[in-house]
Protein backbone atom coordinates (compact mmCIF):
# COMPACT_ATOMS: atom_id res chain seq x y z
CA UNK A 1 0.00 0.00 0.00
CA UNK A 2 0.95 3.37 -0.64
CA UNK A 3 2.04 5.14 2.32
CA UNK A 4 -0.32 7.28 3.82
CA UNK A 5 -0.91 11.22 4.33
CA UNK A 6 0.42 11.15 8.31
CA UNK A 7 2.24 8.39 9.83
CA UNK A 8 0.06 9.32 13.26
CA UNK A 9 -2.86 11.98 13.55
CA UNK A 10 -2.75 12.67 17.30
CA UNK A 11 -6.71 14.23 18.29
CA UNK A 12 -6.89 16.76 20.87
CA UNK A 13 -4.46 19.93 21.80
CA UNK A 14 -3.74 19.45 25.13
CA UNK A 15 -0.58 19.40 26.65
CA UNK A 16 -0.51 15.31 26.19
CA UNK A 17 -1.41 15.98 22.49
CA UNK A 18 0.46 18.71 21.92
CA UNK A 19 3.56 16.90 23.57
CA UNK A 20 2.79 13.52 21.80
CA UNK A 21 2.65 15.57 18.39
CA UNK A 22 6.42 17.39 18.82
CA UNK A 23 7.95 13.80 19.93
CA UNK A 24 6.86 12.35 17.06
CA UNK A 25 7.97 14.90 14.63
CA UNK A 26 11.10 15.55 16.39
CA UNK A 27 11.67 11.36 15.51
CA UNK A 28 11.05 12.19 11.87
CA UNK A 29 7.30 11.60 11.82
CA UNK A 30 4.90 12.13 9.99
CA UNK A 31 2.39 14.41 12.37
CA UNK A 32 -0.99 16.08 12.20
CA UNK A 33 -2.49 17.85 15.39
CA UNK A 34 -6.14 18.14 15.79
CA UNK A 35 -7.84 20.22 18.30
CA UNK A 36 -11.08 21.00 18.03
CA UNK A 37 -10.90 24.15 20.20
CA UNK A 38 -8.01 25.83 21.07
CA UNK A 39 -5.06 24.44 22.13
CA UNK A 40 -4.69 23.81 25.91
CA UNK A 41 -8.13 25.15 26.82
CA UNK A 42 -10.01 21.66 28.27
CA UNK A 43 -8.05 20.71 31.16
CA UNK A 44 -4.73 21.93 30.72
CA UNK A 45 -5.75 25.38 31.19
CA UNK A 46 -7.68 24.63 34.76
CA UNK A 47 -5.03 22.95 36.87
CA UNK A 48 -3.19 23.68 39.93
CA UNK A 49 -0.03 24.63 37.58
CA UNK A 50 2.10 22.64 39.61
CA UNK A 51 4.99 20.59 38.28
CA UNK A 52 5.17 18.21 41.48
CA UNK A 53 5.95 14.73 42.64
CA UNK A 54 2.52 14.43 44.37
CA UNK A 55 3.29 13.70 47.84
CA UNK A 56 -0.15 11.94 48.51
CA UNK A 57 0.48 9.63 45.96
CA UNK A 58 2.93 8.09 48.57
CA UNK A 59 -0.10 7.18 50.98
CA UNK A 60 -1.62 5.46 48.27
CA UNK A 61 1.89 3.14 47.46
CA UNK A 62 2.32 4.97 43.87
CA UNK A 63 6.31 4.96 44.85
CA UNK A 64 7.05 4.46 40.78
CA UNK A 65 4.44 7.25 39.99
CA UNK A 66 6.07 9.85 42.83
CA UNK A 67 9.25 8.65 41.64
CA UNK A 68 8.68 9.56 37.94
CA UNK A 69 6.79 13.00 38.48
CA UNK A 70 9.90 13.87 40.45
CA UNK A 71 12.16 12.88 37.81
CA UNK A 72 10.09 14.72 35.42
CA UNK A 73 10.21 17.59 37.70
CA UNK A 74 13.53 18.29 37.38
CA UNK A 75 13.55 17.22 33.50
CA UNK A 76 11.40 20.20 32.85
CA UNK A 77 12.80 22.69 35.36
CA UNK A 78 15.88 22.17 32.69
CA UNK A 79 13.88 21.98 29.03
CA UNK A 80 11.51 25.23 30.00
CA UNK A 81 13.53 27.25 33.10
CA UNK A 82 11.35 30.38 32.04
CA UNK A 83 8.14 28.59 32.77
CA UNK A 84 8.65 26.24 35.06
CA UNK A 85 10.16 27.60 38.49
CA UNK A 86 11.30 26.49 41.88
CA UNK A 87 8.21 26.78 44.53
CA UNK A 88 8.88 26.64 48.01
CA UNK A 89 6.25 24.98 49.83
CA UNK A 90 5.00 24.22 53.74
CA UNK A 91 2.60 21.63 55.19
CA UNK A 92 1.37 22.66 58.86
CA UNK A 93 0.52 19.95 61.24
CA UNK A 94 -2.08 20.20 63.47
CA UNK A 95 -2.72 18.04 67.29
CA UNK A 96 -5.99 16.23 65.73
CA UNK A 97 -5.07 16.26 62.05
CA UNK A 98 -5.51 12.80 60.00
CA UNK A 99 -1.43 13.03 59.39
CA UNK A 100 0.64 13.40 62.17
CA UNK A 101 4.13 15.17 62.55
CA UNK A 102 5.73 12.02 62.24
CA UNK A 103 3.67 10.92 59.66
CA UNK A 104 4.93 14.42 57.39
CA UNK A 105 8.36 13.76 58.27
CA UNK A 106 8.17 10.20 56.97
CA UNK A 107 6.58 11.27 53.79
CA UNK A 108 9.18 14.11 53.50
CA UNK A 109 12.10 11.28 53.60
CA UNK A 110 10.56 9.56 50.88
CA UNK A 111 10.26 12.22 49.33
CA UNK A 112 14.00 13.14 49.06
CA UNK A 113 15.24 10.21 48.35
CA UNK A 114 12.59 9.38 45.34
CA UNK A 115 14.18 12.68 44.12
CA UNK A 116 17.98 11.90 44.14
CA UNK A 117 19.87 14.14 42.17
CA UNK A 118 17.36 17.28 42.00
CA UNK A 119 18.84 20.50 42.02
CA UNK A 120 16.78 22.12 44.72
CA UNK A 121 16.96 21.57 48.60
CA UNK A 122 15.92 18.61 51.24
CA UNK A 123 12.89 19.18 53.18
CA UNK A 124 13.05 20.64 56.70
CA UNK A 125 11.18 19.85 59.69
CA UNK A 126 9.96 22.80 61.58
CA UNK A 127 8.63 23.02 65.38
CA UNK A 128 5.70 25.08 66.40
CA UNK A 129 7.69 28.23 67.23
CA UNK A 130 9.96 28.18 64.56
CA UNK A 131 6.93 27.99 62.34
CA UNK A 132 5.06 30.47 63.39
CA UNK A 133 8.14 32.93 63.00
CA UNK A 134 8.17 31.72 59.71
CA UNK A 135 4.35 32.28 58.74
CA UNK A 136 2.80 34.55 61.29
CA UNK A 137 -0.67 34.87 60.49
CA UNK A 138 -1.43 30.58 60.66
CA UNK A 139 -3.65 29.67 63.24
CA UNK A 140 -1.57 28.83 66.29
CA UNK A 141 -4.62 26.93 68.33
CA UNK A 142 -3.61 22.93 67.69
CA UNK A 143 -0.44 23.67 65.56
CA UNK A 144 2.26 21.50 66.83
CA UNK A 145 5.38 21.97 63.89
CA UNK A 146 5.16 21.51 60.03
CA UNK A 147 7.60 20.74 57.38
CA UNK A 148 8.98 22.96 54.23
CA UNK A 149 9.86 21.68 51.16
CA UNK A 150 10.22 22.89 47.27
CA UNK A 151 8.39 21.71 44.14
CA UNK A 152 7.53 23.50 41.05
CA UNK A 153 5.13 25.73 39.42
CA UNK A 154 3.76 26.76 35.90
CA UNK A 155 2.07 30.31 36.69
CA UNK A 156 1.43 29.63 33.25
CA UNK A 157 0.56 26.21 31.70
CA UNK A 158 -1.37 27.18 28.90
CA UNK A 159 2.38 28.58 27.21
CA UNK A 160 3.65 25.15 28.20
CA UNK A 161 1.05 23.64 25.81
CA UNK A 162 1.84 26.32 23.56
CA UNK A 163 5.35 25.49 23.33
CA UNK A 164 4.94 22.01 22.79
CA UNK A 165 2.68 22.97 19.96
CA UNK A 166 5.16 25.68 18.78
CA UNK A 167 7.78 22.90 19.11
CA UNK A 168 6.11 20.25 16.90
CA UNK A 169 5.11 22.89 14.39
CA UNK A 170 9.18 23.53 14.05
CA UNK A 171 9.82 19.62 13.94
CA UNK A 172 7.65 19.80 10.56
CA UNK A 173 3.93 18.80 12.89
CA UNK A 174 1.18 20.17 11.25
CA UNK A 175 -1.11 21.97 13.40
CA UNK A 176 -5.02 22.78 13.54
CA UNK A 177 -6.49 24.46 16.23
CA UNK A 178 -10.35 24.59 15.66
CA UNK A 179 -10.84 21.63 13.75
CA UNK A 180 -12.91 19.23 15.21
CA UNK A 181 -13.13 15.57 14.26
CA UNK A 182 -16.35 14.18 12.90
CA UNK A 183 -14.85 10.56 11.98
CA UNK A 184 -12.23 7.89 12.53
CA UNK A 185 -12.38 5.10 9.97
CA UNK A 186 -11.32 1.43 10.40
CA UNK A 187 -11.70 -0.85 7.94
CA UNK A 188 -10.17 -4.39 8.72
CA UNK A 189 -10.08 -4.01 12.14
CA UNK A 190 -7.15 -1.21 11.24
CA UNK A 191 -7.35 2.46 11.52
CA UNK A 192 -7.49 3.78 7.87
CA UNK A 193 -8.55 7.56 7.83
CA UNK A 194 -9.71 10.15 9.80
CA UNK A 195 -12.52 12.94 8.92
CA UNK A 196 -12.17 16.68 10.53
CA UNK A 197 -13.77 20.23 9.70
CA UNK A 198 -10.68 22.35 9.06
CA UNK A 199 -11.80 26.10 10.55
CA UNK A 200 -13.51 27.99 9.22
CA UNK A 201 -15.22 25.46 6.48
CA UNK A 202 -18.23 23.17 6.24
CA UNK A 203 -16.49 20.68 4.10
CA UNK A 204 -14.91 17.56 5.34
CA UNK A 205 -11.81 16.62 5.12
CA UNK A 206 -10.26 13.20 5.19
CA UNK A 207 -7.22 12.29 5.85
CA UNK A 208 -5.17 8.79 5.41
CA UNK A 209 -3.11 8.06 8.74
CA UNK A 210 -1.84 3.79 10.15
CA UNK A 211 -2.20 5.58 13.81
CA UNK A 212 -4.76 7.63 15.56
CA UNK A 213 -3.64 8.99 19.17
CA UNK A 214 -7.15 9.86 20.88
CA UNK A 215 -5.66 12.41 23.53
CA UNK A 216 -8.63 14.61 24.33
CA UNK A 217 -8.75 14.16 27.75
CA UNK A 218 -11.81 14.05 29.18
CA UNK A 219 -12.98 13.70 25.80
CA UNK A 220 -11.60 10.52 24.86
CA UNK A 221 -15.34 8.68 25.55
CA UNK A 222 -16.57 11.42 22.81
CA UNK A 223 -13.85 10.92 20.19
CA UNK A 224 -14.07 6.99 20.90
CA UNK A 225 -17.83 7.37 19.71
CA UNK A 226 -16.23 9.04 16.16
CA UNK A 227 -15.23 5.39 15.42
CA UNK A 228 -17.12 3.62 12.86
CA UNK A 229 -17.58 0.51 15.60
CA UNK A 230 -19.17 0.45 18.73
CA UNK A 231 -15.77 1.26 21.33
CA UNK A 232 -15.40 0.54 25.31
CA UNK A 233 -16.11 3.41 27.71
CA UNK A 234 -12.22 4.47 29.20
CA UNK A 235 -13.28 7.51 31.06
CA UNK A 236 -14.57 8.16 34.22
CA UNK A 237 -13.18 11.88 35.58
CA UNK A 238 -13.16 13.80 38.88
CA UNK A 239 -13.85 17.38 38.61
CA UNK A 240 -11.39 19.90 40.20
CA UNK A 241 -12.13 23.69 41.16
CA UNK A 242 -10.08 26.45 42.27
CA UNK A 243 -11.05 29.84 43.44
CA UNK A 244 -8.25 33.04 42.85
CA UNK A 245 -8.45 35.49 45.28
CA UNK A 246 -6.41 38.75 45.97
CA UNK A 247 -3.36 38.87 48.88
CA UNK A 248 -5.20 38.72 52.52
CA UNK A 249 -4.88 39.52 56.23
CA UNK A 250 -2.27 36.44 57.11
CA UNK A 251 -1.38 35.59 53.83
CA UNK A 252 0.87 33.27 53.66
CA UNK A 253 4.92 33.75 52.23
CA UNK A 254 5.16 30.45 50.70
CA UNK A 255 2.54 28.18 49.52
CA UNK A 256 0.71 25.96 51.51
CA UNK A 257 0.06 21.98 51.48
CA UNK A 258 -3.05 21.71 54.41
CA UNK A 259 -5.10 19.33 55.04
CA UNK A 260 -8.77 20.13 55.41
CA UNK A 261 -10.46 19.32 58.17
CA UNK A 262 -13.85 18.01 57.28
CA UNK A 263 -12.47 15.59 54.64
CA UNK A 264 -8.64 15.19 55.55
CA UNK A 265 -8.18 15.80 52.11
CA UNK A 266 -5.04 17.72 50.93
CA UNK A 267 -5.63 21.32 48.68
CA UNK A 268 -3.10 24.30 48.24
CA UNK A 269 -3.29 28.07 48.80
CA UNK A 270 -0.24 28.87 46.06
CA UNK A 271 0.95 32.54 45.39
CA UNK A 272 0.38 33.19 41.99
CA UNK A 273 0.30 35.71 39.56
CA UNK A 274 0.07 38.24 42.37
CA UNK A 275 -2.61 36.42 43.55
CA UNK A 276 -3.50 33.51 45.68
CA UNK A 277 -4.44 30.05 44.29
CA UNK A 278 -6.78 27.93 46.15
CA UNK A 279 -7.96 24.18 45.60
CA UNK A 280 -8.70 22.11 44.70
CA UNK A 281 -11.45 19.79 45.12
CA UNK A 282 -11.84 15.86 43.87
CA UNK A 283 -15.48 15.49 43.02
CA UNK A 284 -17.15 12.46 40.17
CA UNK A 285 -17.87 14.21 37.18
CA UNK A 286 -20.28 12.83 34.33
CA UNK A 287 -21.43 15.39 32.53
CA UNK A 288 -20.08 17.43 29.59
CA UNK A 289 -16.84 18.95 30.23
CA UNK A 290 -17.11 21.94 28.26
CA UNK A 291 -19.83 22.55 30.98
CA UNK A 292 -18.25 22.34 34.02
CA UNK A 293 -18.66 25.12 36.78
CA UNK A 294 -17.54 25.20 40.34
CA UNK A 295 -20.66 24.91 42.34
CA UNK A 296 -21.48 26.64 45.55
CA UNK A 297 -20.76 23.90 48.12
CA UNK A 298 -16.94 23.84 46.70
CA UNK A 299 -16.71 27.40 47.18
CA UNK A 300 -18.19 27.64 50.70
CA UNK A 301 -15.67 24.14 51.26
CA UNK A 302 -12.69 25.99 50.18
CA UNK A 303 -13.42 29.47 51.44
CA UNK A 304 -13.92 27.76 55.28
CA UNK A 305 -10.84 25.37 55.01
CA UNK A 306 -8.34 28.63 54.05
CA UNK A 307 -10.35 30.59 56.56
CA UNK A 308 -9.42 27.87 59.20
CA UNK A 309 -5.80 28.21 58.71
CA UNK A 310 -5.62 31.64 58.14
CA UNK A 311 -7.97 33.21 60.62
CA UNK A 312 -7.17 36.24 59.70
CA UNK A 313 -7.95 36.60 56.46
CA UNK A 314 -11.71 36.00 56.57
CA UNK A 315 -12.56 35.35 53.27
CA UNK A 316 -15.55 35.57 51.65
CA UNK A 317 -17.63 35.03 48.30
CA UNK A 318 -16.66 38.82 47.65
CA UNK A 319 -13.18 38.62 47.79
CA UNK A 320 -13.08 36.12 44.56
CA UNK A 321 -11.66 37.79 41.27
CA UNK A 322 -12.37 34.43 39.81
CA UNK A 323 -13.18 30.48 40.40
CA UNK A 324 -12.49 27.47 37.24
CA UNK A 325 -13.39 23.87 36.99
CA UNK A 326 -11.97 21.12 35.07
CA UNK A 327 -12.09 17.47 34.82
CA UNK A 328 -9.56 14.73 35.36
CA UNK A 329 -9.17 12.24 32.89
CA UNK A 330 -9.42 9.14 35.08
CA UNK A 331 -9.88 6.27 34.63
CA UNK A 332 -13.67 5.09 35.46
CA UNK A 333 -13.93 3.76 39.51
CA UNK A 334 -17.34 3.81 40.88
CA UNK A 335 -16.41 2.88 44.22
CA UNK A 336 -13.94 4.38 47.23
CA UNK A 337 -12.62 7.71 47.99
CA UNK A 338 -12.06 10.11 44.58
CA UNK A 339 -8.53 10.70 46.06
CA UNK A 340 -7.33 7.30 45.49
CA UNK A 341 -8.48 7.14 41.89
CA UNK A 342 -4.88 6.51 39.91
CA UNK A 343 -2.84 9.47 38.70
CA UNK A 344 -0.29 7.78 36.13
CA UNK A 345 -1.43 7.92 32.76
CA UNK A 346 -2.93 4.39 30.51
CA UNK A 347 -1.99 4.45 26.91
CA UNK A 348 -5.15 1.76 26.02
CA UNK A 349 -4.55 0.27 22.92
CA UNK A 350 -7.65 -0.44 21.29
CA UNK A 351 -6.01 -3.83 19.13
CA UNK A 352 -9.07 -5.59 19.32
CA UNK A 353 -11.39 -3.10 17.54
CA UNK A 354 -9.32 -1.22 15.76
CA UNK A 355 -5.91 -1.80 15.45
CA UNK A 356 -3.89 1.96 14.94
CA UNK A 357 -5.79 3.23 17.96
CA UNK A 358 -4.82 4.27 21.33
CA UNK A 359 -6.54 6.45 23.80
CA UNK A 360 -4.72 8.32 26.66
CA UNK A 361 -6.01 7.64 29.76
CA UNK A 362 -5.05 9.35 32.79
CA UNK A 363 -1.50 11.14 33.55
CA UNK A 364 -0.79 14.16 35.03
CA UNK A 365 0.87 17.97 33.90
CA UNK A 366 3.77 17.09 35.43
CA UNK A 367 4.42 13.61 33.49
CA UNK A 368 3.24 14.88 30.11
CA UNK A 369 7.14 14.62 28.40
CA UNK A 370 7.53 11.05 29.96
CA UNK A 371 3.84 9.77 28.41
CA UNK A 372 4.67 10.97 25.32
CA UNK A 373 7.92 9.47 24.87
CA UNK A 374 6.24 5.92 25.68
CA UNK A 375 3.20 7.29 23.77
CA UNK A 376 5.53 7.42 20.50
CA UNK A 377 8.01 4.69 21.47
CA UNK A 378 4.99 2.56 20.94
CA UNK A 379 3.98 4.01 17.61
CA UNK A 380 6.98 3.87 15.92
CA UNK A 381 7.50 0.13 17.01
CA UNK A 382 3.95 -0.65 15.18
CA UNK A 383 4.74 1.54 12.41
CA UNK A 384 8.28 -0.26 12.03
CA UNK A 385 9.60 2.86 10.42
CA UNK A 386 13.32 4.67 10.79
CA UNK A 387 12.90 7.35 13.56
CA UNK A 388 15.29 8.81 15.92
CA UNK A 389 15.21 8.34 19.28
CA UNK A 390 13.44 10.76 21.79
CA UNK A 391 15.13 13.89 22.39
CA UNK A 392 12.70 15.59 24.84
CA UNK A 393 14.37 14.63 28.08
CA UNK A 394 17.42 17.50 27.37
CA UNK A 395 15.94 19.44 23.82
CA UNK A 396 14.79 22.69 25.53
CA UNK A 397 11.15 23.84 24.49
CA UNK A 398 11.12 27.11 21.91
CA UNK A 399 11.19 29.56 24.63
CA UNK A 400 13.64 28.30 26.80
CA UNK A 401 16.21 29.17 24.18
CA UNK A 402 17.98 32.81 23.76
CA UNK A 403 16.59 33.55 27.07
CA UNK A 404 19.57 36.07 28.02
CA UNK A 405 19.50 37.25 24.51
CA UNK A 406 16.14 38.24 25.13
CA UNK A 407 16.83 40.09 28.10
CA UNK A 408 19.06 42.20 25.81
CA UNK A 409 16.48 43.05 23.12
CA UNK A 410 13.90 43.79 25.80
CA UNK A 411 16.47 46.01 27.40
CA UNK A 412 16.32 48.28 24.88
CA UNK A 413 12.39 48.78 24.57
CA UNK A 414 11.88 51.67 26.27
CA UNK A 415 8.52 51.62 26.44
CA UNK A 416 8.71 49.00 28.76
CA UNK A 417 8.72 49.23 32.45
CA UNK A 418 11.19 46.75 34.43
CA UNK A 419 8.15 44.61 35.94
CA UNK A 420 7.08 44.20 32.34
CA UNK A 421 10.06 43.49 30.50
CA UNK A 422 10.03 40.10 33.40
CA UNK A 423 6.72 39.48 32.60
CA UNK A 424 7.76 39.12 29.14
CA UNK A 425 10.27 36.58 30.07
CA UNK A 426 8.01 34.34 32.15
CA UNK A 427 5.49 34.40 29.34
CA UNK A 428 7.10 34.29 26.11
CA UNK A 429 10.77 33.57 27.17
CA UNK A 430 13.48 33.72 23.93
CA UNK A 431 10.27 34.01 22.05
CA UNK A 432 9.93 37.29 23.41
CA UNK A 433 12.95 38.77 20.51
CA UNK A 434 10.11 38.16 18.04
CA UNK A 435 7.30 40.46 19.86
CA UNK A 436 10.02 43.32 19.84
CA UNK A 437 10.80 42.42 15.78
CA UNK A 438 7.13 43.01 14.85
CA UNK A 439 7.35 46.48 17.02
CA UNK A 440 10.59 47.41 15.55
CA UNK A 441 8.99 46.80 12.00
CA UNK A 442 6.34 48.40 12.18
CA UNK A 443 5.97 51.89 14.40
CA UNK A 444 2.02 51.69 15.35
CA UNK A 445 2.98 48.29 17.12
CA UNK A 446 5.77 49.50 19.35
CA UNK A 447 4.38 50.95 22.35
CA UNK A 448 2.20 49.47 25.25
CA UNK A 449 -1.10 49.46 26.27
CA UNK A 450 -0.76 49.96 29.42
CA UNK A 451 0.48 52.77 31.95
CA UNK A 452 2.58 50.33 33.86
CA UNK A 453 4.51 49.64 30.54
CA UNK A 454 4.18 45.88 30.68
CA UNK A 455 2.16 44.87 27.49
CA UNK A 456 3.42 45.60 24.31
CA UNK A 457 0.95 45.97 21.52
CA UNK A 458 2.82 43.60 19.05
CA UNK A 459 1.94 41.07 21.38
CA UNK A 460 -1.32 41.17 20.17
CA UNK A 461 0.31 40.62 16.26
CA UNK A 462 2.16 38.20 17.74
CA UNK A 463 -0.24 35.82 18.67
CA UNK A 464 -2.35 35.82 15.56
CA UNK A 465 0.82 35.85 13.37
CA UNK A 466 2.64 33.38 14.81
CA UNK A 467 0.67 31.62 17.59
CA UNK A 468 -2.55 30.43 15.99
CA UNK A 469 -4.70 32.89 18.40
CA UNK A 470 -8.11 32.98 16.54
CA UNK A 471 -10.51 34.45 18.98
CA UNK A 472 -10.52 37.75 21.51
CA UNK A 473 -10.27 35.00 24.36
CA UNK A 474 -7.90 32.81 22.90
CA UNK A 475 -5.40 36.16 22.81
CA UNK A 476 -6.67 37.24 26.47
CA UNK A 477 -6.37 33.91 27.84
CA UNK A 478 -4.16 31.32 26.32
CA UNK A 479 -1.46 33.90 24.63
CA UNK A 480 -0.92 37.45 26.66
CA UNK A 481 -2.35 35.67 29.86
CA UNK A 482 -4.29 38.85 30.94
CA UNK A 483 -7.39 36.91 31.65
CA UNK A 484 -5.90 35.61 34.68
CA UNK A 485 -5.64 38.64 35.87
CA UNK A 486 -7.70 40.35 39.10
CA UNK A 487 -9.70 42.10 36.97
CA UNK A 488 -9.00 39.53 33.57
CA UNK A 489 -7.74 41.78 31.61
CA UNK A 490 -10.61 44.11 31.36
CA UNK A 491 -8.91 47.56 31.39
CA UNK A 492 -7.29 46.24 28.16
CA UNK A 493 -9.85 44.37 26.36
CA UNK A 494 -10.70 47.01 24.43
CA UNK A 495 -7.42 47.70 22.98
CA UNK A 496 -6.55 44.54 22.12
CA UNK A 497 -9.65 44.20 20.18
CA UNK A 498 -8.59 46.75 17.87
CA UNK A 499 -5.26 45.55 17.29
CA UNK A 500 -7.02 42.12 16.74
CA UNK A 501 -9.52 43.91 14.93
CA UNK A 502 -7.03 44.98 12.43
CA UNK A 503 -4.93 41.70 12.60
CA UNK A 504 -7.68 39.37 11.50
CA UNK A 505 -10.19 41.78 9.29
CA UNK A 506 -12.96 41.64 11.85
CA UNK A 507 -15.45 44.69 11.09
CA UNK A 508 -16.94 46.39 13.58
CA UNK A 509 -19.88 44.02 14.09
CA UNK A 510 -17.45 40.65 14.74
CA UNK A 511 -15.28 42.60 16.80
CA UNK A 512 -18.29 43.31 18.65
CA UNK A 513 -18.89 40.14 18.68
CA UNK A 514 -15.48 39.03 20.17
CA UNK A 515 -15.69 41.88 22.63
CA UNK A 516 -19.24 39.75 23.88
CA UNK A 517 -18.74 36.64 23.76
CA UNK A 518 -14.69 37.28 25.98
CA UNK A 519 -17.46 39.09 28.59
CA UNK A 520 -19.27 36.22 28.84
CA UNK A 521 -16.68 34.05 29.17
CA UNK A 522 -15.07 35.86 32.16
CA UNK A 523 -18.53 36.71 33.76
CA UNK A 524 -18.83 32.22 33.50
CA UNK A 525 -15.57 32.01 35.60
CA UNK A 526 -17.16 34.24 38.31
CA UNK A 527 -18.81 32.38 40.99
CA UNK A 528 -22.43 33.46 41.88
CA UNK A 529 -23.36 31.51 45.39
CA UNK A 530 -26.75 30.08 45.28
CA UNK A 531 -28.71 30.94 48.57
Amino acid sequence: MPRPDYDVVVVGGGINGAGIARDAALRGLKVLLLEKYDFGSGTSSYSSRLIHGGLRYLEYGELPLVFESLRERKLLRRVAPHLVKRLRLKIPVYKHGKRSLFTVRLGMLAYDLLSLGKSIPRHRMLGREAFLEREPGVNPVGLVGGASYFDAQVSFAERLVLENVLGAQLAGAEVRNYSPVIGIHVQRGEVRSVEYLAHGSKEETEVSTRMVVNAAGPWVDRVLRLVNRAMPRMMGGTKGSHIVVGDFPGAPQDAFYIEAARDGRPFFVIPWNHQYLIGTTDIRFRGDPAEVTVSTAEIEYLLRETNRVFPAAMLGPDDIHYAYAGVRPLPPREKGPESAITRKHIIKKHGRRARGLISIIGGKLTTYRNLAEQSVDFIVRVLKLPAAGCSTATLPLPGAENIEAARRVLAAVVELSASGRERMINVYGGLAVHVVEIATKEPHLRGVLDDAGCVMSAEVAHAVRNEWALTLIDIMHRRLMLGLAPDQGASLEGAVAAIAAAELGWSDRETAMQLQQLRAYNQRLRPVLQA
